[in-house]
């Protein structure tokens, strides 16, 4: 029996970066000079999928097996076909080509080039002892990590002063002073480690224009070998790097400048200055046992990406420690994302025998026996967890009140710190921030062109910014609601939006602590809160004085600040340019440097100059052409200012929501 239907580019199998490694060193320098021209021509094919599943002819379907294959027709003699078991490309074998020239043919190599690229194959690491027991562990539709996904790196404990910044990073090498036997590298792993930052380097002088098929590539290449010696994280960022690459180079809608030049300086700070240690990180997460856990929902999460939709509902133990309950999945319709993440919460909680939905567990509880839990707070859904349903407890009840006893400082801090601690090490919540606020209304807010909502909290003025701007979620149209009620006193839950004056990412409101506070008028029913994202306020819900017409008096966030903007600017521009970006304009270069020297950012000016120097010094030869360069130096330049704008963004974050002025 086979089922077909016709599918856009972005719906194409996932490819590993194995098979793109094979497939395009394999192609003759002429052919990759091709590749990307190709690629480009490909993406622009439909795919066929037929799901063809074969009859062992007993009848019963137990021994049926199903065949997965997508067909591209290139032009009217030549058809692409891909083997894609569970949606996945997994060998060079898997691509076939019909042309005269195949298998060496250029078409097999493109359709790697243009398929969105599939997660490390943990199998190649044997799971810890501790892995999920009896059950996938995850939850409907989401998969066990491979990995530190986007997010900031290890660097040292702590926030350095905004003027202090180590100087330039020394290579990986086999063993360090004082450091733990364990963390010492083979002459292997420190070969492949240094291979690999050779690729990111090369990467990322070549901007994102000239970060093509061959380049990605090559990174692929390294990164498999380096995870085939066990040094899963640096493989898992380059990986990361490459993904992003392509969101740029295709011009994705959730593409961000800044997470590609987050990602290529994770990837070269832990092929630079990491421990064995940290390089080797984990292939999977595992699930430790958790015993028995009181339970209560405190709000819901829609997630919406470009290739992804779902939610996540936030719980808190007796303890008060945070967990999370997800069901995500991809999709192919990035214009009906926001009504898939709806129907997900909507779904059924998978875990144990409990009987609501994800919508209901924000308000409600669960008694979990057997639970198993990473250590970022993912529950597991293995067959010895049982789970009945149980009653919540609102905000202002013990254990969950005791979210907001600690000082907004304190939690900003608390925030900062974690983004320093890998991604799958992080525990759940840790960048979440629990407020009490009184709304002032909208008003000007640096890097923004429209007013934003604003707010008081312990006498600081935070911005209050919807979490996701996708259209067709709630969080917009709710803040346009509430910025309607100056006086308004709410508590809130947030994301930290890490800049130089204090903002959150607005995530839940609840009815305010006392009874004299003007606050919204939540039912019991509600538990007195809304998740924003997934629900909608009414005008009903706020205090009958509060008049939608009545002009609110205009405030603002202070906007002088450090001109960390020019580090930042000059690190994305040549991310996107390149090394070349760099090399001319020195007029304006001088400009910076006598900015940066008037704020007191001395070691910024040298930094930034540093860079300069490094992207102009290649040598020619005789003949005045560039000789081959490893790029290596050029990128370590970049990595030292890269470095200081990461200390420097944090440490005017944290003196903002002390209170302490950003200058």
């Amino acid at each position: 029996m086979t089922d077909s239907q016709t599918l856009a580019p972005a719906q194409w199998p996932a490819v590993r970066a194995e098979a793109v490694a094979e497939l395009v060193s394999a192609l003759s320098p002429r052919l990759q000079k091709r590749l990307d021209g190709a690629a480009a021509k490909l993406a622009d094919r439909p795919a066929v999928r037929s799901s063809v599943r074969a009859e062992d002819g007993t009848g019963d379907g137990t021994g049926d097996s199903a065949r997965d294959e997508w067909r591209i027709q290139v032009d009217e003699e030549v058809v692409l076909v891909l083997h894609a078991p569970d949606g996945v490309i997994r060998t060079a074998a898997d691509v076939r080509c019909s042309c005269l020239l195949a298998p060496a043919c250029l078409h097999r190599a493109a359709v790697v080039t243009a398929a969105p690229l599939a997660a490390a194959d943990t199998d190649l690491a044997e799971p810890g002892p501790a892995a999920e027991p009896d059950g996938d562990g995850a939850g409907p539709g989401t998969t066990a990590s491979t990995g530190a996904p986007p997010g900031p790196d290890t660097p040292p404990t702590g926030t350095a002063k905004p003027d202090e910044a180590a100087a330039t990073p020394t290579p990986a090498t086999g063993e360090r002073p004082g450091e733990d036997p364990g963390d010492r590298l083979t002459p292997a792993e420190t070969e492949a480690v240094q291979r690999l930052r050779r690729s990111a380097a090369a990467a990322l002088a070549a901007g994102v224009s000239g970060a093509g098929g061959v380049p990605q590539a090559e990174l692929l290449r390294t990164a498999y070998q380096a995870r085939l010696l066990g040094l899963h994280r640096p493989a898992v960022l380059a990986a990361t790097v490459v993904t992003r690459l392509r969101a740029a180079r295709a011009g994705e809608p959730d593409h961000r400048l800044a997470d590609l030049a987050t990602a290529y300086r994770e990837l070269l700070a832990v092929t630079t200055i990491g421990t064995g240690g940290e390089l080797r990180g984990t292939a999977r997460q595992t699930y430790q046992e958790a015993g028995s856990l009181r339970l209560y929902g405190l709000f819901a999460e829609p997630l919406v990406s470009a290739t992804h939709a779902g939610v996540t509902v936030w719980t808190v133990d007796a303890d008060g420690r945070l967990s999370t309950v997800s069901d995500i999945t991809p999709h192919s319709d990035p214009v009906e994302a926001a009504q898939l993440a709806q129907a997900a919460a909507t779904r059924s909680v998978r875990l144990g025998d409990a009987t609501l939905s994800h919508r209901e567990l924000a308000r409600a509880g669960l008694v979990v026996q057997g639970a198993t839990r990473t250590v970022s707070g993912r529950l597991g859904a293995g067959a010895k967890v049982r789970a009945v349903r149980a009653a919540g407890a609102d905000w202002h009840q013990p254990p969950v009140a005791g979210l907001w006893q600690q000082p907004p400082a304190v939690q900003a801090e608390r925030a900062l710190a974690a983004e320093r601690t890998p991604y799958e090490l992080r525990p759940a919540g840790t960048g979440l921030l629990f407020l009490d606020v009184t709304l002032l209304g909208p008003g000007a807010v640096p890097g923004f062109t429209t007013p934003q909502l604003l707010a008081d909290c312990a006498g600081l003025t935070v911005a209050l910014l919807p979490a996701q701007d996708h259209p067709k979620l709630a969080f917009r149209s709710n803040l346009a609601l509430l910025a309607a009620a100056p006086g308004l006193r709410l508590r809130v839950i947030g994301r930290l939006e890490r800049a130089a004056h204090p903002r959150i990412r607005l995530l839940a409101v609840g009815t305010a602590p006392g009874e004299d506070a003007p606050t919204l008028g939540l039912s019991n029913e509600r538990q007195h809160r809304v998740s924003l994202g997934l629900e909608r306020l009414q005008r009903a819900d706020l205090p009958p004085d509060a008049d939608a017409e009545r002009p609110t008096p205009s405030q603002a966030l202070e906007a002088s600040q450090p001109p960390v903007h020019l580090l930042t600017r000059r690190l994305e521009q040549v991310v996107t340019s390149g090394r070349r970006a760099l090399t001319a304009n020195l007029t304006q270069g001088a400009a910076e440097a006598r900015l940066l020297r008037e704020a007191g950012l001395g070691t910024g000016e040298q930094l930034l100059a540093g860079l300069r120097s490094a992207a102009a010094e290649q040598e020619r030869d005789v003949f005045g052409r560039l000789r081959a360069d490893d790029h290596v130096g050029f990128a370590l330049s970049w990595l030292a200012v890269a470095c200081y704008q990461e200390e420097l963004a944090t440490a005017l974050c944290a003196a903002a929501w002390q209170g302490r002025p950003a200058g």
